[in-house]
């Protein structure tokens, strides 16, 4: 999307209109750093509890409040600028389910 812009410099801004869903930066090279977040988070804030919210989703609520519904990465030269071993992840608590996902590029 960024080459798509011909924006060379700015702010990416990645939002997740959903309150059972998340973005986040993380290790993108080894896939078993993502088995390991989806496996701590589930400890920490298990699918089933004493929660009291009818639909059942409590759990993807508060993982998606504690990863965060956006993300702004910086755009240098045209390209992303992460760390050497980042990725972005969409994360789905409560699916699958069809998703949005809303992409601001700003020039700057």
């Amino acid at each position: 999307m960024v080459k798509e812009s011909g924006i060379s410099d700015g702010i990416i801004t990645i939002f997740i209109p959903h309150s059972t869903a998340a973005v986040t930066i993380n290790e993108n090279a080894d896939p078993d750093v993502v088995r390991d977040i989806i496996m701590e988070i589930n400890k920490v804030i298990p699918f089933l509890d004493s929660y009291k919210h009818f639909e059942g989703n409590s759990a993807a609520h508060i993982k998606s409040s504690l990863f965060g519904v956006s993300e702004s990465v910086i755009v240098a030269d045209g390209e992303l600028l992460l760390g050497t071993w980042q990725g972005i992840y969409f994360c789905e608590f409560d699916g699958p389910r069809n998703r949005k996902v809303f992409v601001k590029i700003s020039a700057g």
